[in-house]
């Protein structure tokens, strides 16, 4: 490990721009004769549109335009669409609703895009839009998952009867049932896992540009995966042709999932500067955010875990119904499936597993992937229910853990996952250190005093990062592959630039990435730079989401790395009259091992550009381009330790510890994963205490539509975290990484509510634990 290299803890290099506010953002983009957009929106959870009179706004001061989705339809924009494909346990596939970019006839939630106003600025933009007079037919709507499947509740897309998407499965459902009707113990539960708000720093936004001249398109957007945008918008939407649409995502102020997919604003900002001949830009408002970003989690779960006489787990049955929201989104139909239930077997040996998921359609927002992307969803299912059943059974829930661990790997799961290395017990051992477990019965005793509920709660949670490969995951629906692409380009100085397929919105790849080439080249970071999401700079890549970066991006870049220095090494060996085996590169020196025969890597670089004396045959330049395509996910795991205090007057809880030990494989940044799990965590808490998304069951109004109603977590929400690591490398990639970005927001909403119900003595508890909620909840138990 150099100083910069591999393992070391070096600041971020992108900060220096972040903090003195020389970040570029979409809504920093400033094109000639740009103007602003507005969308008018419906204010109905449920109707059809039976009329659209624009002629008033456009009357209005400063408007250029304002298009409808007749129109769009008219000039052949498609709908949007998921792009994996789920089939029922039937055979039949998903049933997906029409979803235009503008509503034609009818709108499914509030929020949903009716029309488009572009003016000369951004509150001309909306004074228009006010303007637009929109009639609407209200219908009935529902906007909770259970109850949109029962007889009689408003059907949402003719498509799909009863509101159900899909009716799916995974695993031996005759097994399970037959191990459950023999166990010695069953816990059964119901779990709901709350619907969530993104609410990333920055606000999505999207800047539309069409050159008549070069018939070119350019789009600027907050997006984790510009590649993909534009071949979806290309492929799908009819945007415009590929070799004409450039998609750039400068920075990104936080994406959380919420940023992959293509929402109906850019397409339609594009559209609307050839409709208009102006460049158009929209960036939303807080509100919108709230109304129109994908939403999150939004899961019950019914849940049987058997045991047998030896209190080993036999069996896991679970029942889901997940809400998808108006429409189904991009992945949608992935997060509750393959992402979710293929985890359900978490850190333990359970033979049988059967997992049933019914997707439906309410009149709220799309929900696809959030932070960790269902295997939040699989970790509570399981972690609470394992903690549940350590109570009923008197035993410690640590003991439990331990005696149901998986220690033999590689090891086959029932529901698809092979894990190929891990060592639980070592988290969980280091878990409990740092917590000291087994002093928690005095702390709840000198807390009693105080009149204060102290409670301890546990979660060992497992996850599945780095999608891949492709074939697989095309065998189970995905639409595109899951790969990722690098190019490594030396310059004639010898500084060196990476083109890398994955995205940065506050990883910190320019500073991890950068550390990789030190440590192969002994060069410093600073001559290193990163380049990324534009599609007009960039070889083709897929993006970032589902922790991937790490695993997938950076073993793009090691295989591009590796072919670089082999050229290199040629160029060298020719130069030094050496044998190209004895070459090595140490330090910024290309040289002849054992020995004081050196270059610098400069003077190799040059030599490889000014091509005098280069061996026979040699193409000049040094440059080199790879794609990675992983062997199998990689599976980071960890054991978390939350510790509460709860007011019984008041049901308020206070966190007085939380211990994260986690296993991430071999670090690049030390520093960064910390970070990184800090984040995760917060936002984990925020869950479980804060953060609850609610509609108006009657109207479908959402009426957490913004800071006020909505909670945020705050630094005085939280405690100092204890953070660990252990490693057992990965060996389905070359630099043995795993992943680290959504462990924390896994593992850490069932710690925490496992905690508050060994503090209140009741198991019935639900997300977001406010004091209303666990107030309730302690007088029921008393």
């Amino acid at each position: 490990m150099g100083v910069e290299g591999i393992g070391a803890r070096v600041a971020r290099k992108e900060d220096a721009r972040f903090i003195t506010g020389l970040g570029r953002y979409v809504d920093d983009m400033v094109v000639p004769g740009m103007k602003h957009a507005a969308f008018v929106r419906s204010p109905h959870a449920h109707a059809e549109i039976t009329g659209i009179d624009v002629a008033e706004a456009k009357k209005m001061p400063g408007v250029i335009g304002v298009l409808t989705g007749k129109e769009l339809k008219t000039d052949g924009i498609g709908n949007l669409i998921c792009g994996w494909m789920v089939h029922s346990k039937d055979g039949s596939p998903m049933k997906m609703g029409a979803w235009s970019p503008l509503a034609v006839d009818r709108v499914r939630y509030v929020g949903d895009a009716v029309a488009i106003v572009v003016a000369e600025t951004r509150g001309q933009a909306r004074d228009a839009a006010e303007a637009v007079q929109v009639s609407y037919e209200e219908k009935a709507a529902v906007t909770d998952a259970v109850e949109a499947l029962k007889d009689g509740a408003p059907q949402l897309h003719p498509e799909a009867e009863g509101n159900l998407i899909y009716d799916w499965e995974i695993g031996d459902a005759k097994a399970t049932d037959a191990a459950i009707a023999e166990a010695a113990h069953v816990t059964r539960l119901k779990l709901v896992n709350n619907r969530l708000v993104p609410n990333a720093m920055e606000p999505r936004a999207a800047l539309g540009h069409y050159d008549k001249a070069e018939d070119h398109y350019t789009c600027w957007t907050t997006s984790q995966n510009p590649h993909v945008a534009r071949l979806v918008m290309s492929a799908f939407y009819n945007v415009a042709p590929e070799n004409k649409l450039r998609v750039i995502a400068p920075d990104v102020g936080g994406g959380f999932g919420s940023k992959i997919f293509i929402y109906p604003e850019e397409i339609v900002c594009l559209w609307a500067s050839k409709k208009t001949g102006v460049p158009v830009k929209w960036v939303a408002d807080r509100t919108e955010s709230f109304m129109t970003d994908a939403h999150g989690r939004d899961h019950h779960s019914e849940v049987q875990l058997a045991f047998d006489a030896d209190n080993r787990m036999t069996a896991l049955k679970v029942d889901t119904i997940a809400n998808f929201g108006a429409y189904m989104s991009l992945f949608s139909s992935s997060v509750p499936t393959y992402l979710y239930a293929t985890l359900l077997s978490g850190q333990y040996d359970i033979p049988a597993i059967h997992c049933n998921v019914r997707a439906v359609y309410t009149n709220t927002a799309p929900v696809d992937a959030y932070r960790g992307a269902g295997r939040p969803e699989a970790t509570y299912v399981v972690e609470r229910t394992v903690e549940t059943a350590a109570r009923e059974l008197g035993l410690s829930p640590a003991e439990l853990r331990r005696k149901n661990f998986i220690r033999e790997f590689p090891h086959q799961t029932p529901v698809i996952m092979n894990y190929d290395a891990g060592d639980y017990e070592t988290s969980l051992k280091a878990a409990m250190e740092a917590a000291d477990y087994d002093g928690f019965a005095a702390r709840r005793a000198e807390a009693e005093k105080r009149g204060r509920l102290r409670g301890i709660g546990m979660s060992c949670y497992i996850e599945a990062c780095g999608i891949a490969p492709s074939a697989a995951v095309g065998s189970l629906g995905a639409g595109v592959g899951l790969w990722e692409s690098a190019e490594v380009r030396v310059n004639a100085a010898g500084t060196i630039e990476v083109l890398t397929g994955s995205h940065s919105h506050g990883q910190g790849h320019e500073t991890t990435f950068s550390q990789l080439v030190a440590e192969r080249f002994g060069v410093p970071i600073d001559s290193v730079s990163i380049v990324h999401g534009d599609t007009d700079k960039v070889q083709m890549g897929m993006g970032t989401y589902g922790s991937r970066s790490g695993a997938v991006g950076m073993s793009a870049i090691v295989k591009a790395l590796d072919k670089v220095e082999a050229k290199a090494k040629k160029v060298a060996a020719h130069l030094l009259e050496a044998d190209e085996g004895d070459i090595v590169i140490e330090n910024g020196e290309v040289k002849v091992a054992g020995t004081d025969n050196a270059l610098p890597w400069f003077q190799v670089a040059l030599a490889a550009y000014t091509a005098h004396n280069l061996p026979e045959g040699m193409e000049p330049g040094l440059k080199e381009g790879a794609f990675y395509d992983p062997t199998n996910f990689t599976f980071p795991a960890g054991c978390y330790v939350c510790e509460v205090e709860v007011d019984p007057e008041t049901g308020h809880t206070e966190i007085v510890q939380f211990v994260a030990a986690d296993d991430f494989g071999n670090i690049i940044n030390p520093m960064i994963v910390e970070g990184q799990v800090h984040g995760g965590i917060a936002q984990g808490v925020g869950q479980a205490l804060l953060e609850g998304c609610r509609y108006d069951a009657e109207s479908g109004q959402l009426i957490t539509a913004s800071y006020m109603d909505y909670t945020m977590p705050r630094a005085g929400d939280l405690p100092s975290f204890k953070v660990s690591t252990s490693n057992t490398p990965c060996p389905g990639n070359p630099l043995g990484i795993k992943g680290c970005g959504e462990a924390g927001a896994i593992g850490s909403p069932p710690a925490v509510i496992n905690a508050i119900t060994d503090a209140i003595g009741n198991n019935d508890l639900t997300m977001p634990a406010t004091p209303q909620t666990v107030w309730r909840a302690l007088k029921a138990a008393h």
